[in-house]
């Protein structure tokens, strides 16, 4: 079967050969673990119930998971296992299921989802992605994923194309949020825990707050307080951006000025929901996918 999963709708038989995404028709992973360090409401107390994808739709030049989203570094996990690992976090007391870097395995993602409710799963479901998505494809979805956790990475295509290799991103990435949306309707809590609704993430990247600016004056328009809105400060120099000449003006974290450029604006566009301390910006916050909970 041709792949159309994702806005790049490569047309590759993914049981033959690798898709744009890098990856093969067999899910792959590289993590399993209780992730401590999303949105409050996410993570609560005992953690959230994450499970790292390798490949990806994205070509990001700083991903701070690059090892697994570029070098496709992972392991073969079966649907059945799949299944059995949602199980071994809820026992463990996770939060939520957290399907981190999901797109590409969408459909073996269902499939094992069902299969763990009819067995007793009861987490709610976190679709956790680079919001790059088809709106196709997310209506696949529809019933299933609880909570969405799309970024809104960019505003400006040529920046979006230099960074992401993504054309068209911002419309594609503002669609899909608008059937997260339509799907799992205003964010409801449960002892501060979010048990339904969509968090939209933004990253501000060096030099480009006015980026960032015009994002989040769109997604308040848009979205308001249909929403909750995350503003990241973690930016931190990985992958191409480290060592490739063409990215050398983001090999650097961001400045005070560049955040609160980007907080005003989210004050201004009177969103609710999460900001990240300047201090978040530690390699030392980005999981080691040693193939652990595999």
């Amino acid at each position: 079967m041709k792949c159309t999963l994702c806005p790049r709708m490569c047309g590759v038989d993914r049981a033959v050969s690798r898709g744009c995404c890098g990856m093969g028709e067999e899910i792959t992973a590289a993590k399993v673990m209780l992730h401590h360090w999303e949105e409050p409401c996410i993570s609560g107390e005992r953690g959230s119930g994450a499970v790292f994808f390798s490949g990806c739709v994205l070509k990001c030049a700083y991903c701070q998971n690059y090892d697994i989203s570029a070098e496709h570094k992972g392991r073969p996990v079966t649907e059945e296992r799949l299944a059995e690992i949602f199980l071994e976090l809820q026992g463990q007391g996770a939060e939520n299921i957290n399907l981190v870097n999901p797109t590409h395995f969408v459909p073996q993602i269902i499939r094992a989802v069902e299969t763990a409710k009819s067995r007793g799963l009861t987490l709610p479901i976190v679709y956790n992605s680079g919001g790059y998505e088809r709106v196709e494809t997310l209506r696949m979805l529809d019933g299933l994923v609880d909570i969405y956790l799309p970024d809104v990475k960019y505003f400006d295509n040529e920046l979006a194309k230099t960074l992401s290799d993504a054309p068209g991103y911002f419309d594609t990435a503002m669609n899909a949020v608008a059937e997260m949306v339509r799907q799992t309707g205003k964010p409801r809590f449960a002892e501060g825990i979010i048990l339904r609704g969509t968090i939209v993430r933004h990253l501000v990247l060096p030099w480009q707050y006015k980026d960032s600016i015009e994002i989040i004056k769109r997604v308040g328009n848009r979205f308001g307080g249909e929403i909750l809105f995350s503003l990241m400060s973690q930016y931190t120099p990985f992958g191409r951006v480290k060592v490739d000449t063409r990215f050398e003006k983001f090999n650097r974290r961001i400045t005070t000025f560049e955040y609160r450029k980007a907080l005003e604006a989210v004050y201004a566009a009177g969103l609710a929901g999460y900001m990240q301390e300047k201090s978040s910006a530690k390699e030392e916050y980005t999981p080691i996918f040693d193939f652990s909970g595999l």
